[in-house]
């Protein structure tokens, strides 16, 4: 029997109402410019996590990269 790592074992589930006020946050969120990296590192979720709930709460979601010089 292997021994849960920390990670895996202060990891919390979001179902049901949790997990959608939390995708209705992250789209507001989101909406207003943060990055689906910023808001993954503020919920200490995977960036993953975090574009999959944005889906769920039907986000328009950016093209990826950013401003890039030349691009203006």
């Amino acid at each position: 029997m292997t021994t849960p790592t920390k990670a895996t074992a202060e990891r919390v589930r979001f179902t049901g109402p949790e997990r959608t006020e939390l995708a209705e946050e992250l789209k507001r969120r989101y909406e207003q410019g943060d990055s689906i990296r910023t808001l993954a590192d503020s919920c200490g979720r995977s960036c993953g996590f975090v574009h999959r709930l944005l889906t769920e709460a039907r986000t328009t979601l950016r093209s990826r990269g950013g401003s890039r010089p030349g691009n203006d």
